[in-house]
């Protein structure tokens, strides 16, 4: 079984390399582009996902992040990668649920680290704290919505 500091020492030796990481950056993109259109609203927040993705990789492998903050990071990154999920990702929507969750850890990341830093490794569009904002704003009540919580 691995831990999540096996998990985190395995992304600072470069088991998930840049090239990896790039190329599930690009599919996520890619595949998100054509899904974007038919939902609406949420199709903004879905092409956040891959974003969010390279966003933690590379705040992974930042020297200037702690080691305690890279456990977190990759808690963020294997619940990108690994195939089962809170919504599965082939439904128009089961992004939403990767997005969110790495928004989460790039909020408690803010806390400690500082958001100059993050800013640095930001690829979306526009800033990164704006969008952190926005999707933390949509995702209480999505969440609500779609696990009944009232």
């Amino acid at each position: 079984m691995t831990t999540g500091s096996d998990f985190s020492a395995g992304i600072e030796g470069g088991n998930i390399s840049e090239e990896r990481a790039r190329r599930f950056y690009d599919r996520l993109r890619s595949g998100l582009d054509a899904r974007v259109k038919k939902l609406g609203k949420m199709g903004e927040f879905i092409l956040l996902v891959p974003d969010v993705f390279i966003l933690l990789w590379r705040l992974a492998n930042d020297p200037r992040v702690a080691s305690s903050h890279k456990v977190l990071l990759g808690s963020g990154l294997a619940y990108y990668l690994f195939p089962l999920d809170v919504i599965p990702d082939f439904l128009g929507i089961g992004f939403i649920d990767d997005l969110i969750f790495g928004v989460y850890i790039i909020n408690r990341l803010l806390q400690d680290v500082d958001d100059s830093i993050v800013r640095e490794h930001w690829s979306g569009e526009g800033d990164v704290l704006d969008m952190v904002k926005r999707v933390l704003g949509m995702a209480d009540p999505f969440l609500s919505k779609r696990f009944g919580k009232k």
